[in-house]
């Protein structure tokens, strides 16, 4: 891991722990080892780094579902892929998706007008997966707005319970929050 690398993890971990405005470079520093000065050779400031924490969450969400959908065209399996990829990381991400929950509202122009942008196109991607499969007759649901955003707080929920040695495995979670989603579009299979 690099020195950007290392202090971006340490900023995550410190946002989740003790909260973005309770947070201080210099405790950013103290935890990297280095003084809060040299901390400004490597990050221009904390908004910074937490934008950069929010939007490289937002982008592998994004990669991770396209990656999910690119080889069906089924509607019902490509919204279980795109569950199972959502779920999964949400799981293997719990800071990530605890800070980014959390912090948005620490969150100042332009970044975040950039996070909410990259959180709109996610759940657009949603909305279209319920749209698609109302249209081919599998979905029926009344409203692909309400339907894409139950289905997202499935994984966003998941972050705040979920441990790795907890009393169920991240692939029967992961199953088992697709069934659910298929469940709450109305899905026949």
């Amino acid at each position: 891991m690099d020195r950007l690398d290392h202090i971006r993890a340490v900023a995550l971990e410190l946002f989740a722990g003790k909260g973005y405005e309770a947070t201080t470079m210099a405790d950013i520093g103290d935890a990297v080892g280095m003084r809060a000065p040299s901390l400004y050779k490597h990050v221009t400031s904390k908004q910074d780094l937490l934008a950069e924490i929010m939007t490289a969450t937002m982008r592998e969400l994004l990669v991770a579902n396209r990656a999910a959908v690119a080889t069906t065209t089924d509607p019902v399996e490509r919204l279980r892929r795109a569950t199972e990829a959502h779920v999964r990381y949400h799981a293997r991400h719990r800071r990530e998706a605890f800070v980014g929950n959390r912090e948005i509202r620490s969150l100042v122009e332009p970044h975040r007008g950039r996070v909410l942008d990259l959180r709109a196109e996610y759940e657009t991607c949603f909305r279209d997966l319920v749209r698609a499969g109302i249209a081919a007759g599998a979905f029926s649901v009344t409203s692909e707005r309400l339907a894409s955003y139950a289905i997202l707080d499935l994984g966003m929920g998941l972050a705040a319970w979920y441990r790795d040695d907890g009393e169920h495995s991240e692939d029967a979670v992961v199953w088992q929050y697709s069934e659910f989603a298929l469940r709450i579009v109305g899905s026949g299979r």
